[in-house]
């Protein structure tokens, strides 16, 4: 492989086709390409064509680099898109190689890297996440990883989707009874947590359970995964038989919940795998100039989930070439499986399917089926490809952008579809409560508000510096723990992808702590703290695990978070008041027994108030007009009933 740059010789003006744009910069930008092409080779290679800047406008493969790049000297057969990227042209890069294969693999490699904005570019490039089973521990944790495999375990994946990987930890978990709490929560425990006792956790970290028995339940996990899933559930099911004639029916019923958990894992495999192992589903649906490539996993004979993209692209390119160049750059850091299904056949399919084999190290098929369980397959991506673009044509593209800055920002796995924002307000801790609002990519969700009256962290009605945080923590309690009973599964989209907190680091690592203590591990966390004297436009962003960030003061997505920390504000102190008017209205007197409407009156104008009333003598209440003997004594015994 050789790398060259040369410059461009002298050209005919003359020499630019007619009828194509007589401008000095086409012309120009021929004169480069022409000036190339003289002394180009026959054989495979790259080449790259650079602005002004020496930046990368395009980069292409070709068998030929002499013939692939003299095209680009017909002008009359450019499309106007790449007539704009002539003319932007003011000198080109070459790398010859030895082969198409290594030009394709080049290709992929330089377009990843250098985002030419007239190639086809596929913009989110996040590694897929896999479930780890951790090898470096008596008791392993299951967990969710992402990046490079280098904890010892087992790993299972990739699957499509943080989404997807969370649903199938929690299934798993209630299967096989499995921790995963971080090693730090597991040694300090002395009681088990939530997990246990809404039956996903065998508890080992307070001998719930022996070693020996949980590294049974860790083996059954290994199988399920590995694709052995009926044998599993056979193993499962004559354990609950033998527990049922021996009078066991507790522990009989504990292995059908766990099987219960199987046939869910299941039940949310709803496309047919039959004959289909190893496999990536990639199809493509076009319209209205854009396209929107499903790619469905399948591993183990499972379905580890899908995921939607939305590369850019020209609108005249063709669905083929657009397929071609997203395989190219999806498998340029990743190992395909030994199946690629795709709808339809990618350009130069048999090139591309001997670079990915290469790329494996191992045979690579590259198939477009036609019929067959393997065409249900299709068809059902196809169909979802369908939904997913009308859905993303339908949005909002300002807020939809927002969201998407919001996730580089902050570095979420992918765009929040549900972001949920908290916040207190009180004074000095009476009538304290706690408001959650919720957006989304239609903006706020008002109908899923919530407020919470604060019960136990302030339980005398005084606040100390301390209670903000005691609030924030029985708010986050209180919504999770719910959370977890009522929607384990998380299949009825009341879970957030991004919890905000109006608050700094003390916020966050009461936040923190909550989600240790529910055994939380992946609901990205984001405080929000005021700026010095309170200054808009000067806040600071907290994240878990990463440094202080603060953004520039007219920031889109600053802007898009004081939007929602503004609105939280404003619905807490709405309920804080809501609550304050409701208790100032009520008195104590309304439950003392004959104490009406007017007793209660000339009690309140005589002595000026309940706690007045609660101080006074006896003698002192039988003075006020209309309050008989009787009645004075029924006030006084009321407030005075433990003297």
């Amino acid at each position: 492989m050789s790398d060259s740059r040369s410059s461009a010789s002298a050209s005919d003006p003359d020499a630019v086709p007619s009828g194509s744009p007589e401008s000095r910069s086409v012309r120009s930008g021929l004169t480069v390409i022409e000036g190339h092409v003289k002394t180009l080779p026959n054989g495979p290679g790259v080449y790259r064509m650079l602005n002004a800047r020496g930046d990368a406008l395009y980069v292409g493969k070709a068998r030929s680099l002499k013939k692939r790049v003299a095209a680009y000297t017909q002008l009359y057969r450019m499309p106007v898109r790449l007539q704009r990227m002539i003319a932007e042209t003011t000198s080109m890069e070459f790398v010859t190689t030895h082969t198409e294969v290594e030009a394709l693999l080049l290709e992929s490699n330089l377009i990843k890297k250098l985002k030419p904005r007239y190639n086809v570019l596929l913009r989110d490039d996040k590694s897929f996440p896999d479930i780890l089973i951790r090898g470096d521990h008596d008791f392993p944790q299951i967990v969710k990883h992402r990046g490079a495999r280098t904890t010892p375990g087992d790993y299972y994946g990739p699957f499509a989707s943080a989404g997807a990987v969370n649903r199938t930890i929690t299934a798993l978990q209630r299967a096989f009874l499995l921790r995963n709490c971080s090693d730090s929560v597991f040694g300090a425990r002395t009681r088990p947590c939530l997990q246990f006792q809404i039956k996903r956790c065998s508890a080992p970290c307070v001998d719930k359970i022996g070693k020996t028995d949980y590294a049974e339940l860790v083996g059954q996990a290994r199988d399920f995964l590995t694709g052995h899933s009926r044998a599993v559930q056979e193993r499962l099911a004559a354990e609950m038989e033998a527990a049922s004639a021996g009078l066991e029916y507790e522990q009989a019923a504990a292995i059908r919940d766990r099987i219960r958990a199987l046939t869910q894992v299941q039940a949310h495999q709803d496309i047919n795998v039959s004959g289909v192992k190893d496999a990536d589903v990639i199809v493509v649906y076009g319209e209205g100039g854009q396209v929107c490539i499903q790619a469905f996993f399948f591993r183990a004979g499972s379905n580890y989930g899908n995921r939607a993209y939305f590369p850019t692209h020209d609108r005249s390119m063709e669905i083929p070439d657009i397929l071609a160049a997203f395989l190219g750059q999806f498998y340029e850091n990743r190992t395909p499986p030994r199946e690629i299904l795709t709808s339809p056949a990618p350009s130069e399919k048999a090139l591309l399917q001997e670079a990915l084999t290469v790329r494996a190290g191992r045979s690579v098929a590259v198939t477009a089926p036609q019929r067959g369980d393997k065409r249900k397959l299709i068809d059902h991506a196809l169909s979802n490809a369908k939904s997913a673009l009308g859905r993303r044509l339908s949005e909002s593209a300002s807020n939809r952008r927002l969201l998407e800055q919001l996730a580089d920002t902050i570095g979420l796995e992918s765009v929040p579809a549900r972001i949920e924002v908290y916040d207190n307000s009180h004074i000095q801790g009476t009538n304290a409560v706690g408001a959650m609002i919720v957006s989304g990519p239609e903006g706020l969700v008002k109908n899923a508000y919530r407020k919470f009256n604060i019960k136990t962290a302030v339980p005398d009605g005084e606040a100390s510096a301390g209670d903000d945080f005691a609030m924030m923590r029985e708010v986050l309690t209180r919504r999770f723990t719910r959370a977890l009973k009522e929607d384990p599964d998380r299949d009825q989209e009341t879970w957030p992808d991004l919890v905000m907190i109006d608050g700094g680091k003390g916020q966050l690592s009461v936040a923190g702590e909550v989600f240790a203590e529910l055994g939380i591990g992946d609901v990205p966390l984001l405080a929000i703290a005021k700026g010095p004297d309170r200054n808009a436009g000067r806040e600071t962003l907290h994240v878990p695990g990463r440094d202080p960030l603060m953004l520039e003061p007219r920031n889109p997505v600053l802007y898009y978070l004081q939007r929602l920390r503004d609105e939280a504000h404003r619905f807490a102190i709405g309920s804080h008041r809501a609550r304050r008017s409701k208790d100032i209205a009520a008195s104590p007197l309304d439950d003392v027994a004959g104490v009406g409407a007017k007793r209660k009156r000339a009690l309140l104008l005589h002595f000026g108030s309940a706690k007045a009333v609660a101080r006074a003598g006896l003698s002192d209440l039988e003075s006020v007009d209309g309050i008989s003997k009787s009645v004075a004594r029924k006030v006084y015994d009321y407030f005075h009933s433990d003297t």
